[in-house]
């Protein structure tokens, strides 16, 4: 497991990352092609209805994107960015509650990549801290009972079935290009 703060030693796309840093965005795993982050919901970040802006679930998911996109030690010449990015915001996030962002890579293919990040919201408390594997991203958790039809299972040895990360509240969908640094 990565450390729980932001650092250049917890992956080397962080190390000047001061939006992240000041989001108080923790690594909870990271790995090729895929990244668990968390954080909490404070009140610079909610809308003038007084839940998470939009931007801020953004943001975050794209800190997972980047994370699953990145090699922990990368090419001295290349990096992935973002080459287009779409978000479906499912449900609304409030102050205080924590948000968990799971990146996976589905495909990738010469110097494009195609990621599926999603994102949940739990009150303080109810969010249990083991990191999924990749996996466990195919379950989108509601609750300890409830899961869609197709999504991985506790039957399914790769899935921990402790990890509950709270309500799907966004889908967030990037698509990677790896670029000269130039």
């Amino acid at each position: 497991m990565a450390e729980l703060t932001i650092s250049g030693d917890t992956h080397p796309i962080l190390k000047d990352d001061y939006a992240s840093e000041w989001m108080g965005i923790q690594v909870l795993s990271v790995g090729d092609g895929h990244a668990t982050v968390r954080m909490t919901l404070r009140q610079e970040m909610l809308n003038g209805f007084g839940m998470a802006h939009g931007g801020m679930v953004f943001a975050f998911g794209d800190t997972a994107f980047a994370l699953a996109c990145n090699p922990a030690e990368p090419d001295a010449d290349t990096i992935t960015v973002a080459a287009g990015v779409d978000i479906n915001f499912l449900k609304p996030a409030f102050r205080g509650q924590i948000l968990t962002a799971v990146a996976t890579r589905r495909a990738s293919t010469g110097r494009s990549g195609l990621y599926d990040i999603q994102i949940y919201a739990a009150d303080p408390g109810t969010a249990s801290s083991p990191a999924p594997t990749p996996s466990t991203t195919a379950a989108s958790h509601t609750g300890a009972a409830s899961q869609p039809a197709g999504a991985a299972t506790a039957a399914d040895p790769a899935v921990d079935p402790a990890f509950l990360p709270g309500e799907l509240i966004a889908e967030f969908r990037g698509r990677s290009r790896t670029i000269s640094k130039k």
